[in-house]
């Protein structure tokens, strides 16, 4: 009797089962550490929410929790790739999720196909990457060549509109992809590219090259890089007193280091942006923007917001997440032919894989840096307030001499100036 009333009253116990393990190659050392810290944020919210709110994940009425294997990859593509082997072979883990960076993505990539297991990307965006006819690697970024396209579908609303664009990009697969998408794009909006070359990735001695572009006169300055470079390039911007309309820089100004670094000569640079804290995304599946906003402010004792590359990395852990449930198994041929399937509203925008494994179903955002805080700009439908344009001179924004100093003395290309290692 007992047993009869238990069963129509109440749910059966769920009974614990074995953890799911993942495996997350992640920069701790090297020159993406401060990218990958952030996305180490960003997986961390995602535990959180899976291990303590969810209390793991359910299948067949058992539940499972998810156990990280975090390793360091020394920012090295050829060690992301053995050391996903090794979580694969050694650790046992049943899933992957990416790693910082296109070159370290592709590393794991090529070993997670191998294994015929799934892996979700958080920050590999190039095309490159899914182009190899792989079937179990997923990407929740919008693919890398948009990155900075909307940067000409603001400046084509802009009063004066900007006519001319030069082009700084590093030589890295991201960057490059980056470089073309937008340099392709401008002029079917009706920009002229006069100016466009490549430089080692990780270089800090950009003065001379953006000299070069300097004499091109160009209305607008992009730059196709990371962290380390835009730093450079903005402070040799600076001391060139080089004056454009718009500065326009892909992944350095959506870190905190690059306001914290750089003050008020930060102001008025734009960037392209995966997501934005100001996003005014419904979501269907895990919490809303502003909840994400305060559950990150929480976890991390800050008052900052997160930027994209948090968010990139929680998406991908929930991307994974819902996969399993949709799945209701561990097997996995079974979670990839969920990936192929799943279409989820979150908080990241819509995440849905086309027939490659990318996701172009998400727009791009632009973000311009306003007295030191980044705020959304672009698309009108997202924005939280309106671009400042044009650029002010830099005797106006620093209070500076119009005339440029002479080049300091840095060492050469392609080494990085206090290198984090």
């Amino acid at each position: 009797m007992f047993a009869c009333s238990v069963g129509q009253n109440q749910q059966p116990p769920v009974r614990i089962g074995s953890d799911i393990v993942v495996g997350i190659p992640l920069s701790f050392t090297g020159n993406l550490v401060l990218e990958s810290g952030m996305a180490k944020q960003g997986y961390d919210l995602w535990l959180d929410w899976v291990n303590g709110h969810e209390g793991g994940i359910t299948i067949q009425g058992v539940k499972h929790r998810i156990r990280v294997l975090y390793e360091d990859d020394k920012s090295s593509p050829q060690l992301a790739g053995q050391l996903a082997e090794q979580m694969i072979t050694t650790g046992k883990a049943q899933f992957l999720l990416g790693p910082y960076g296109a070159a370290n993505t592709a590393a794991v990539a090529a070993v997670a196909e191998a294994h015929h297991l799934p892996l979700v990307s958080a920050n590999g965006s190039a095309t490159s990457i899914f182009s190899k006819g792989y079937h179990f690697v997923f990407g929740v970024q919008t693919p890398a060549a948009r990155n900075l396209q909307a940067i000409f579908d603001l400046a084509a609303t802009l009063n004066p509109k900007p006519v001319t664009v030069a082009m700084l990009a590093a030589n890295d697969p991201f960057s490059v992809e980056v470089a073309k998408g937008a340099t392709d794009y401008a002029p079917t909006k009706g920009f002229k590219v006069v100016f466009n070359q490549q430089y080692p990735s990780g270089s800090t001695n950009l003065t001379a090259l953006l000299n070069q572009a300097k004499a091109a006169k160009p209305d607008i300055v992009l730059n196709s890089g990371h962290l380390l470079e835009a730093l450079a390039l903005n402070k040799a911007a600076k001391d060139l007193r080089f004056q454009a309309k718009i500065f326009a820089y892909s992944v350095g100004p959506t870190m905190p280091d690059f306001t914290q670094t750089l003050g008020q000569d930060s102001n008025y640079v734009f960037t392209g942006s995966q997501w934005t804290a100001q996003a005014k995304y419904t979501s269907q599946y895990y919490l809303t923007v502003p909840q994400y906003v305060a559950a990150y402010r929480k976890k991390f004792n800050t008052q900052l917001e997160p930027n994209y590359q948090v968010a990139d990395a929680t998406a991908a852990g929930i991307a994974l997440e819902a996969s399993i449930q949709h799945a209701a198994s561990l097997v996995a041929d079974k979670v990839r032919a969920a990936l192929q399937g799943l279409d989820l509203q979150t908080f990241y925008g819509r995440i849905r894989f086309d027939t490659i494994g990318q996701n172009p179903f998400k727009p791009m955002f632009v973000e311009q840096i306003q007295a030191q805080r980044r705020q959304t700009v672009w698309p009108p439908e997202m924005a939280s307030t309106a671009a400042q344009y044009p650029t002010p001179d830099w005797t106006t924004r620093s209070g500076v001499s119009a005339v440029a100093i002479p080049p300091a003395t840095l060492p050469k290309t392609g080494v990085p100036i206090g290198r984090r290692g």
